[in-house]
């Protein structure tokens, strides 16, 4: 693990992490786990938005050298994804190599141009999807096929917390590379993580 990445672990643990196991989380799946990460928490504290965003920013970096594949931007399910896409879209462009945003909704707007998906738009883009926890996979799948419709090429999928409950499998049987940055195995305690 890259000195960036053990540092975000760090911040994960003090910041993101519960443990209880007799009164276990409903998680956004509606599933029940004695692990919460609270990735929200995370990344309102600066050093583990810059540590996610240049984290992914590398991994993206790569992804383009070895697949000769430019990326032009990243985004992913509202809400989880906007902090993680903005600071990506920051290091970018520190790096005079800009990648731009753009988030799925989980319903189109009622009013106005009633879209699904919110900044960058232009058709035939390669992009990259970015989600902060997978569980089941489902909102990722649900970005995904948002950002397929609306005529991007999604060529790579990046999340930042893998829960290791199946999602990751689901969203591995799309084809598209896909990679976690961490996940529960990591961040979870040697006597309380799953499996």
């Amino acid at each position: 693990m890259e000195k960036a990445e053990k540092r975000l672990l760090e911040l994960v643990r003090r910041h993101a992490y519960r443990y209880s196991p007799d009164a276990p989380f409903r998680l956004a799946s509606g599933r029940e786990s004695p692990h919460y990460v609270d990735l929200r928490a995370l990344l309102c504290v600066p050093e583990a938005l810059v540590l996610a965003g240049t984290s992914i920013f590398e991994r993206i970096k790569q992804f383009e050298r070895e697949s000769k594949t430019r990326v032009h931007a990243i985004g992913g399910p509202a809400v989880g994804s906007i902090p993680i896409a903005s600071a990506v879209a920051y290091c970018s462009h520190e790096a005079s190599e800009p990648i731009e945003t753009f988030y799925v909704r989980k319903e189109p707007k009622a009013h106005g141009l009633r879209k699904w998906v919110e900044g960058h738009s232009s058709a035939g883009s390669n992009v990259v999807i970015v989600d902060d926890v997978v569980t089941t996979g489902s909102s990722t799948l649900h970005a995904i096929k948002a950002a397929q419709e609306q005529g991007f090429h999604v060529v790579k999928i990046v999340v930042l917390v893998d829960r290791l409950e199946g999602g990751n499998d689901e969203l591995s049987r799309l084809g598209i590379p896909y990679e976690a940055v961490l996940t529960l195995k990591d961040i979870a305690t040697t006597s309380s993580h799953p499996g």
